[in-house]
C-alpha cells in the first residue's frame, strides 16, 4: 500500500572500457604529480649532487646550519675542512653543504682534467 515495489536497475555489461574510465582520474592525477612534483625534485637532487661533487679548496660555501665559510681542505669523499673565521676551522660533512656561493679556479696540479690534457699532449709529441 504505502510501500512501492522496487525494481533493480538493469546491469550494464562488465566491459574493460567502464573499468578504465573509473581509473582515468587516478591515472591523470598520478601523471600530473609526476610532471609537477616528482620530476622537478629529481632534477634538483641531481643538480645538488653534482654541485657537492664539484666542491674544491677555496670555494665559499653555506652549510645547512647557516655557517658561511671557505673550504680549506677536502678531507675525503664526504668530509670538508671549512674555515669560518681567521684561524677557526671546522669539519663539515659534504652532504650538509646547501649552497656554493663562489667558485674558485682549480689550483695547478689538483685538477685531473689538466693532468689528462697534459698527458694527451705529451703522447701526441
Amino acid at each position: 500500500m504505502f510501500i512501492s515495489t522496487a525494481y533493480a536497475q538493469a546491469a550494464g555489461d562488465a566491459g574493460g572500457a567502464g573499468a578504465l574510465m573509473q581509473f582515468a582520474p587516478l591515472i591523470l592525477i598520478f601523471v600530473v604529480f609526476y610532471f609537477l612534483l616528482i620530476r622537478p625534485q629529481q632534477k634538483k637532487q641531481k643538480e645538488h649532487k653534482a654541485m657537492l661533487g664539484a666542491i674544491r679548496r677555496g670555494d665559499k660555501i653555506v652549510t645547512a646550519g647557516g655557517l658561511i665559510g671557505t673550504v680549506a681542505k677536502v678531507v675525503g669523499d664526504d668530509e670538508l675542512s671549512v674555515e669560518i673565521a681567521d684561524g677557526v676551522k671546522v669539519k663539515v660533512a659534504r652532504g650538509m653543504v646547501s649552497t656554493v656561493l663562489s667558485k674558485t679556479e682549480p689550483a695547478k696540479g689538483d685538477d685531473k682534467e689538466e693532468k689528462e690534457e697534459k698527458a694527451e699532449e705529451t703522447k701526441k709529441d
